[in-house]
């Protein structure tokens, strides 16, 4: 038969524990195993009055926005809401049934002010570094590179272009904070100074973001979210925000090189990347300056697509300072004899080589090598044997495994944007931006964590 109605009556008490609520195997349990935040407030201490009503603990406000970042929830808004009602969340944040949620006007104020000024963000990612590290999760010998689009919170309707550029000039002190921030870093080689190309577009909201049509469709305002992970497990060593143009992509990837090494003492023995990182400059840091192998394709606009030979099918001569073709010629940078031989040695800069003419209008191959000019010639680049060496890894056996490890860095992303949910900004400006991406891959870390070292239920 059909049972009462169930109807709720108060208790004048009630017997309630927050700890036997939520399940043993629940992602939070694992997640705050490896989470210590006991160093933030003395981290914090300079930046806080020794006078006045207290404040509300920086603990609580960092556990909230871990938890929303972990789950997918970025609006602070929603994160209040969620943290009211669910009993995971409270359990996370230290807080008990009784507890007032923060405002979530707080965050901001906080975020602008002093978690920003003691890069606390930065602290707190770096402690999660250390925990990966501990746990033996990072190995250290070869790390990869990469960045990834994400879209800037401005539209297009809201930009202009630069010949409209003078009739919207305003006073810097009565620009927007994402402007200020901006011009802040202007001589930053990740945003003003990555390029001197004048932008298409530049939103009056976030001038910071790039004009971009980087994914072969419709153009958009985006940031490039620059990872440095460790290939072993694909732990974040170290995470960036840049302009989305390939000078700054590459300036991340060695500013988070040196400062993965300053931190933790991380060098790596190789780096995997893609094209983009490519660049004769790049590589000659990278291998020359760092001492650390390139597995990464050289940028080469040498290969012809008329099917004639291109330079890869030149043989090259380094004792004798020569290419030499398939019917074996001779193509010299010059053919003058000197009688002091220093004035011979080649000098530094791009270089090109050219065969004789009377070698050229004999050869039988002539179609195949330049059928409309009257003889060959050849560039080499100031740093070509670089971008040999570079070309030697790229073809060893051990590359394979180095770009199938580097794929992990791109699974990353994919989890970023479809369950993080990091798929559009939310903050604007370069601090602010930097702010979201570092809390996301410290979210990403501290998930690792929590599916790598798990926390082994009681028994009994």
């Amino acid at each position: 038969m059909m049972g009462p109605r169930q109807e709720a009556q108060a208790a004048l008490f009630y017997e309630f524990s927050l700890e036997a609520h939520v399940p043993q195997d629940h992602l939070l349990r694992s997640i705050d195993r490896h989470l210590d935040l006991s160093s933030i407030r003395g981290h914090l201490a300079d930046f806080y009055s020794h006078t006045g009503r207290p404040s509300i603990d920086p603990e609580l406000l960092i556990r909230m926005l871990l938890a929303g970042y972990c789950f997918g929830i970025r609006s602070e808004r929603r994160l209040c809401e969620e943290v009211h009602l669910n009993l995971a969340y409270r359990w996370f944040c230290r807080l008990e049934l009784s507890d007032s949620i923060p405002d979530h006007s707080t965050f901001s104020k906080n975020r602008h002010g002093r978690f920003r000024e003691s890069d606390l963000l930065r602290h707190v990612f770096e402690m999660t570094v250390a925990r990966c590290i501990e746990e033996g999760l990072v190995g250290g010998q070869g790390f990869a590179a990469d960045a990834s689009l994400i879209v800037a919170d401005v539209q297009k309707q809201n930009s202009s272009n630069p010949e409209s550029w003078e009739e919207r000039t305003v006073k810097p002190e009565d620009a927007p904070r994402a402007v200020r921030e901006y011009l802040d870093v202007l001589d930053d080689a990740a945003f003003g100074a990555a390029s001197e190309t004048t932008p298409k577009f530049t939103a009056h909201a976030d001038p910071a973001s790039q004009w971009t049509a980087a994914r072969k469709g419709p153009a958009f305002f985006a940031y490039s979210d620059n990872y440095l992970i460790d290939t072993d497990h694909g732990v974040i060593v170290d995470v960036d925000a840049s302009r989305s143009i390939r000078q700054a992509e590459v300036g991340a990837m060695r500013k988070m090189i040196d400062r993965t090494e300053d931190r933790f003492g991380l060098k790596p023995d190789w780096v995997a990347a893609d094209t983009a990182y490519g660049s004769s400059e790049n590589l000659v840091w990278l291998t020359l300056k760092r001492k650390i192998l390139p597995f990464i394709p050289v940028i080469d606009h040498s290969k012809r697509k008329d099917g004639t030979w291109s330079r890869s099918d030149f043989t090259w001569d380094a004792d004798n300072d020569r290419y030499i073709c398939p019917e074996g010629k001779e193509l010299h940078h010059t053919r003058r004899n000197y009688s002091d031989p220093s004035r011979h040695k080649p000098k530094p800069g791009r270089r090109q080589y050219r065969s004789l003419k009377l070698d050229c209008q004999r050869c039988l191959s002539k179609p195949k090598c330049c059928p409309n000019t009257a003889t060959r010639s050849i560039n080499r680049e100031e740093y070509e044997i670089v971008r040999d060496f570079a070309r030697l890894c790229t073809a060893s056996e051990f590359n394979p495994t180095a770009q199938r490890r580097r794929k992990k860095v791109e699974m990353l992303f994919a989890h970023l944007k479809c369950i993080l949910g990091l798929g559009r900004l939310r903050l604007r400006g370069p601090c602010g931006v930097q702010d979201e991406f570092t809390l996301a891959a410290t979210a990403q870390n501290l998930r690792k964590l929590a599916k790598l070292k798990p926390m082994v239920p009681a028994i009994g």
